[in-house]
């Protein structure tokens, strides 16, 4: 199964709550802080609610 890199860039200080709980729902709770998911619709749609707070790659 293909995979997704994503990279938290941007604080959720001053962000609304459900895009913090989608950073944390995505294992993001750090800036600078990478994972590694499998690449399903359901993880493009939490990449594409925070999309200006994380970089991805893959």
């Amino acid at each position: 199964m293909a995979t997704v890199k994503i990279t938290q860039t941007g604080s959720p200080i001053r962000r609304t709550k459900d895009q913090r709980a989608t950073l944390i729902g995505l294992g993001l709770n750090k800036m600078h802080k990478t994972v590694e998911l499998a690449d399903t619709p359901e993880v493009r749609g939490m990449i594409r609610k925070v999309q200006h707070m994380v970089s991805v790659e893959g």
